[in-house]
């Protein structure tokens, strides 16, 4: 994900960050626009691979009953973030409490005290998920922040948040299977291999 030069128009006030990154929005269709720490990235459609890893992702939640009763399992859905005025972030897959709707705050973005766990798939971004979204995430006291991280082959679990990150951060290999924190409502453990195997692009 790579910041993105706001332009301002030439006439009349300058637009807001997020005024600018809604144009974004409309002017790339597909990619990803967020606000983190007052600065505006712009992701391109995600790969086949990354999406394949997020169908993985998804099973397991489910079949734990994550996506019924007093919780959802959910792709890019828009999380407000404490950062900033205007700061909001899109993670590729989140659990939700299932009173979501009521708590839209702006820029179709949620309260993310409704959030249990958020999670990104690295694609090119791979430094932003792995620092700038950490504190922001933290900051917005989200439980548990999980990464896959493609290019360096891991899954990183980040739980207990503080202001300035998470004070618990563990790292997982293929072959080992991540276990997920209880908060989020059920006992779920990722399978590493698996989900980087499906993150990879076929040969």
């Amino acid at each position: 994900m790579s910041a993105a030069a706001v332009e301002h128009p030439c006439d009349g006030e300058p637009e807001t960050l997020l005024e600018a990154a809604s144009r974004l929005t409309e002017q790339l269709p597909g990619h990803r626009v967020e606000i983190i720490g007052g600065v505006i990235t712009v992701a391109p459609p995600a790969d086949a691979p990354h999406a394949r890893a997020l169908t993985k992702l998804m099973r397991p939640f489910i079949s734990a009953g994550l996506d019924d009763g007093e919780s959802e399992v959910l792709q890019g859905v828009g999380v407000w973030l404490p950062g900033g005025p205007q700061d909001f972030a899109i993670p590729d897959l989140a659990i939700v409490d299932a009173d979501l709707d009521e708590h839209l705050c702006e820029n179709n973005s949620y309260d993310p005290a409704c959030f249990r766990l958020v999670l990104e798939v690295t694609s090119g971004n791979y430094q932003n998920d792995l620092r700038h979204k950490v504190t922001a995430y933290a900051q917005a006291k989200i439980p548990a922040y999980v990464i896959v991280d493609r290019k360096h082959g891991r899954v990183h679990v980040l739980t207990e948040p503080l202001p300035a990150g998470y004070d618990r951060h563990e790292v997982y290999a293929p072959g080992q299977q991540a276990p997920l924190p209880a908060s989020i409502g059920a006992e779920v453990s990722l399978d590493v291999d698996e989900i980087l195997r499906a993150g990879s692009a076929k040969r």
